[in-house]
This record gives C-alpha cells, structure tokens and sequence, in this order.
C-alpha cells in the first residue's frame, strides 16, 4: 500500500509539472493581463536600483505578483536544488529570469559564490526566505547571513490581491483571479552589518520578517480586505 501511494504521488507530481511547464506561462499571461497594480513605497525600489546590487525578499505564497511584474529584467532568483524548484525554474526562465539552484541547507556554499558574482556586477537577486517547504512564514538566518556576506541590502515586498485562489499547500499559495486588484509595497531596505555577529543576523531576519507582514497589512488595508494568513 505504501509503494502503490508513493507510485500515485510520483505520478501526480509528473503530471502537475507537465500541466506547469506546459500551461503556467500562458496562464498566467492571460490572468496578469486583466490585474490592476497599485504601487507604494517605489522610492525604496529605486533607492536600492542607484546602489551596486541587492537582495529581494518576498514570501514564497506571493510569488506569483512578482514573477510577473518583474519579467524580463534579468534578475536572479534563488531556487531549491529539490524537484519542486525544477519546476520553478523552467517557469521562471520563460519569464525571463536567471535561475540559482541552492539553498542553505543544500548547495549554499556555490550559490554564495554566484550570488556575490552577480551582485559584484550590480544585479538582484530575489530569495523567498520561508522556501522551499515552510513553515510558512518562518525564516532562519540564511538571508541574513547571505546579505552579510555580500555587503548588499535586502528589499522586502509584500504582495496581496482583493480576489485570488489560495492552494491547500504548507504557503496557501496565492493565484490572483481574472480581474484582480493588486497591492505591491515596497518596503525599507534592510541592511546587515559586515561585522556583525549572530545576534546582528538575528536583528536583521526580525526586521525583514516583520516588514513584510506590515507591507502585507497595509496592502490588504487599502483593498479593502482582510489579511489572509
């Protein structure tokens, strides 16, 4: 019984990411196409384009808005060495990404190595710090540490939609519906200290964690909503 569920499992997820691969570039092209976006704090956004590279964090629920909106500006975005991120990948590339397969769990050490490279350069590089596998919303030291190693800021977005379909997975991933009202909030750099030590790493995670469920709050303020946590 137990290798036949495994079998299904196997097969289930084969078939989502054909459907994935196949159908999720066109789908949400047709979707975004009917979205209204409204936009808050862009001189953050801006501020942080006029320095020499940065870190985005977004939740991983919410990465549909910004896979979208921010399509073919050669950005880097961090993905899990797992199946799952396979997946994201090929999605991300068709919309015009670069893709960075690692973790820091797994692969960290390499994908520190591109990180820095591409930041050296002036690029941006987008990390979903609750990722791969939740808990939704928890957050360990990684992206701290990273933007400590790096030298670089990190920009939280938060991003909500009046109408929109969320998935019984571990993030409730949220798909806006046709015709959905978007909020995209940029929020305050965070900046972590070169020199700082663990409880600098500490300081910097809570800062970031708590932007984003502020900028989450106030978008869902302004479309009239209540959160959906």
């Amino acid at each position: 019984m137990t290798s036949a569920r495994r079998l299904f499992k196997q097969a289930r997820r084969r078939v989502g990411g054909f459907c994935l691969r196949s159908f999720g570039p066109q789908l949400l092209t047709w979707l975004s196409k009917s979205w209204t976006s409204e936009l808050e704090g862009r001189r953050h956004l801006d501020e942080a384009l006029r320095g020499k590279g940065f870190l985005i964090a977004v939740w991983h629920g919410r990465m549909i808005v910004p896979v979208d909106f921010f399509r073919a500006r050669g950005w880097h975005v961090l993905v899990s060495p797992s199946e799952d991120g396979a997946l994201s990948e090929g999605l991300l590339q068709r919309f015009g990404y670069r893709v960075i397969r690692g973790s820091t769990s797994k692969g960290g050490a390499r994908a520190l190595r591109e990180m820095l490279a591409i930041l050296d350069d002036g690029g941006v590089v987008v990390i979903t710090p609750d990722g791969p596998r939740g808990p939704a919303h928890s957050m360990n030291l990684g992206l701290a540490w990273m933007a400590r190693a790096t030298g670089r800021p990190i920009l939280p977005i938060g991003c909500c939609a009046d109408r929109a379909w969320n998935l019984s997975s571990w993030d409730r991933f949220t798909i806006p519906k046709r015709k959905a009202r978007i909020a995209l909030e940029y929020g305050a750099p965070v900046h972590v200290a070169r020199e700082g030590g663990e409880q600098e790493l500490e300081r910097a995670t809570e800062a970031v964690r708590a932007s984003l469920f502020e900028l989450e709050r106030r978008g869902f303020e302004r479309l009239g909503r209540q959160v959906d946590w």
